[in-house]
């Protein structure tokens, strides 16, 4: 049961992290910068505080007796995905949310699952256990699904037009978004890498008395915060290169609207971690790993639907929607295959 509800809770995390842009979609009359900096100050200090307050007992006491070392790699990793989650942005402005999210979430799967058991030396499990090997196809079925829907892509964009594309994506760029996308995949696996710098954090605020399925929003905190820097600086460059500081305070744009949306959209992008910590949790220390393909998995899974709803593949063959469909039915197939070897 443990196993299933850490699948139910990564597929809850991963609607959370394929949503998040839909806000976005709504404000009008401000520069990306703007709105992506007002949902960052939701998602990367807001509610990650907020949230740890109301789950986690001694937050605070846990971070101020952590080492030095545990906090400054807790944040550089922080930074380091800050910037993953940056281009991440972007990516979604150049590719729309289908292609963009399976392009760049590809390349953090992969590194996201992959490095932490070669890091500790635990490789040889994946390779000759039973639930290892499990898990082990469960990633690379997993990775072919992605690069499935990656295809179908690559496809769409071959059949439509140029004026067909920038009806369903605006600003719709193959090769930017491209580029983009790997940049901001390799880096974003590096959230992967703040938690486990941060789980001392966690083992202190579980001796203080917090519940351990809710452990991991101790860390948060600290590794959003290195997220919140980067985004932050970027964004104020952008917006002074760009003159666009007078967004937050322009009379002629929907101010409410605006902000209300963007906070929306970064307080949904806080809660994929939000369950990905509950979904951890589940799947327990021995492949706990996986859960990171399998978050992966069901934020491409959603995203990929909600393209399909907004209409971001109209125009395309049948030949094309037929590999988005078998894309996303092996990603399926992969959460199952992970599942099965959580449980063994």
């Amino acid at each position: 049961m443990g196993s299933f509800l850490g699948i139910f809770f990564h597929a809850l995390g991963g609607y959370a992290s394929g949503s998040f842009y839909i806000p976005f979609r709504r404000v009008r009359g401000w520069s990306w910068e703007s709105a992506w900096i007002v949902g960052g100050v939701a998602s990367w200090l807001i509610v990650p505080w907020l949230m740890a307050s109301i789950t986690v007992t001694g937050t605070s006491e846990a971070i101020a007796s952590a080492s030095t070392n545990t906090l400054w790699w807790t944040y550089f990793f922080g930074v380091l995905w800050g910037i993953g989650g940056l281009t991440f942005g972007l990516t979604m402005r150049y590719l729309g949310i289908s292609l963009g999210m399976a392009v760049a979430l590809g390349y953090c799967s992969a590194f996201g699952t992959l490095i932490p058991p070669l890091y500790e030396g635990r490789f040889d499990e994946l390779l000759f256990t039973r639930a290892g090997q499990a898990t082990l196809l469960g990633i690379v079925v997993c990775l072919i699904g992605i690069a499935v829907c990656g295809l179908a892509g690559v496809r769409k964009e071959r059949e439509l037009s140029a004026e067909q594309q920038k009806a369903a994506v605006a600003e719709f760029d193959l090769r930017k978004g491209i580029l983009i996308a790997t940049v901001s995949g390799v880096l974003s696996a590096c959230f992967a890498f703040g938690l486990s710098a941060g789980k001392p954090i966690a083992e202190a605020v579980v001796k203080l008395g917090t519940d351990p399925l809710w452990q991991n929003n101790a860390i948060y905190p600290v590794l959003l915060a290195g997220g919140l820097t980067t985004n932050l600086i970027w964004c104020m460059v952008l917006n002074s290169r760009n003159k666009s500081f007078g967004d937050y305070t322009d009379s002629k744009a929907p101010l409410g609207n605006n902000y209300g949306w963007a906070l929306l959209a970064g307080t949904t992008w806080y809660f994929q971690f939000f369950f990905y910590g509950m979904g951890d949790t589940y799947l327990g220390d021995e492949f706990r790993f996986a859960g990171w393909t399998m978050h992966m998995a069901f934020i491409i899974l959603f995203s990929t639907l909600w393209g399909l709803f907004l209409k971001e593949w109209k125009g395309s063959s049948k030949k094309t929607l037929t590999t988005v469909y078998i894309g996303l039915g092996l990603i399926i197939l992969s959460t199952v295959l992970i599942g099965m070897g959580s449980q063994l």
